[in-house]
């Protein structure tokens, strides 16, 4: 192939088929492109580009870039506008969590948006779907097109529905270390830790099993591709375990 952007082939399979399964995307965000181009290139990792030798500026990266600060000024207005009696300092801790890695990864695993991924044999065969840098990024790309195929009201839309819905719950996630942490410390002197009882898989794809534990008691357990992703994993659970609870 060379440097153009995409073909039926460059995604393995036909004409028709291709343009089948973005419009399928397209059914699942509730957005269509004009610019349909724009989307597949908000789903094509640079390792994707690379083996097929496409110019380098034809990958996601710059689309991820714009996507971005469309992010953050959505994010921004919303929690302006939605809690008008929120200090300063809390709406920039409030952004960051929506907008870090771990949140946006979140909101793309509820979307399925690493299926319709473009990846290199060397990034699928080590799990790239489910990484959460891969697809975080993924997903920034893909708010970068909706903006320059509909204009900043489309984008923030798109926003509003995938990544700021139930806020509460999205932070909760990110902040469940934390959280667990400054819970607990106000009910029991026993000490929370973080146990890790498995580790599965080769070095460039690893994943490990973490059990949160007060003193000698499981509270709450979670995976993930890192420990510090599976203890965030654990002490999501077993603040969920405890809400259910109450």
């Amino acid at each position: 192939m060379g440097k153009g952007l995409f073909t039926a082939a460059s995604f393995g399979l036909s004409g028709r088929e291709a343009g089948m399964r973005l419009e399928e995307l397209e059914q699942q965000i509730g957005y269509r492109f004009r610019n349909r181009k724009l989307l597949e290139q908000a789903l094509c990792h640079s390792s994707y580009a690379n083996e097929r030798h496409m110019d380098r500026l034809y990958n996601n990266e710059r689309l991820e870039f714009l996507g971005d600060a469309v992010l953050e000024l959505a994010a921004s207005e919303f929690l302006y506008l939605t809690y008008p009696r929120m200090p300063e300092g809390e709406a920039t801790r409030t952004r960051a969590s929506i907008v870090c890695e771990q949140t946006l990864a979140l909101c793309a695993r509820e979307l399925g948006l690493g299926n319709w991924l473009r990846l290199g044999k060397g990034e699928e065969l080590t799990g790239g779907r489910e990484r959460d840098s891969i697809t975080s990024d993924a997903l920034e790309a893909l708010i970068g097109a909706v903006y320059l195929d509909g204009g900043f009201a489309s984008a923030k839309e798109f926003v509003r529905r995938f990544i700021l819905n139930d806020i509460e719950h999205k932070k909760l996630f990110f902040d469940s270390k934390t959280i667990l942490q400054e819970t607990l410390q106000s009910e029991s002197e026993e000490t929370l830790h973080y146990v890790t009882v498995k580790e599965e898989g080769p070095d460039h794809n690893k994943r490990f099993t973490v059990n949160a534990c007060l003193g000698e008691q499981v509270i709450g357990a979670g995976s993930g591709r890192t420990k510090k992703a599976a203890e965030q994993e654990a002490a999501y659970q077993a603040l969920l375990l405890r809400r259910n609870k109450g």
